[in-house]
């Protein structure tokens, strides 16, 4: 390291140029905030503040409680399924090529509503206990990703 290659640590710096130093800067006088006004004054307001009115994060109702480690399982049922071959191969993209899943956001759980009558392979995040039952009574595979 060398003369040749110093600068300011990262953030130190604030603007372009530098402020209030006379006519000749171009930028004397007021220092580029106009003629007086709040916003011309040092300490500004806070983000989200309106003036003393009631500000719109308090206005809006809160209720309950958000989990953010959620997850949004899309659940089929077993009857569904019925759209397959004997013997296919029933993976999430065949889901998806069926219609039957749009989007399977953090996964996909097979659940054992209503009859099965094919022997299917099915690969899913998850299954149900009966779900897992039933495709395994005829014979099929329910494998869990």
């Amino acid at each position: 390291m060398d003369l040749s290659n110093l600068k300011p640590a990262e953030g130190s710096v604030h603007s372009d140029f530098r402020r209030g130093r006379g006519h000749g800067s171009g930028n004397g006088k007021t220092a580029g905030k106009g003629h007086k006004g709040q916003k011309a004054r040092s300490g500004a307001t806070r983000p989200g503040f309106e003036g003393g009115q009631m500000p719109l994060y308090r206005r809006i109702p809160k209720r309950g409680f958000t989990n953010r480690n959620h997850k949004d399982i899309i659940a089929v049922n077993i009857s569904k399924l019925e759209v397959f071959d004997d013997g296919a191969e029933v993976t999430i993209e065949a889901l998806k090529e069926a219609g039957i899943v749009k989007n399977e956001r953090d996964g996909v759980k097979i659940l054992g509503n209503g009859e099965l009558t094919k022997k299917l392979n099915v690969t899913a995040n998850a299954f149900s206990a009966s779900a897992k039952e039933k495709i395994e009574a005829l014979g099929g595979k329910a494998e869990v990703i």
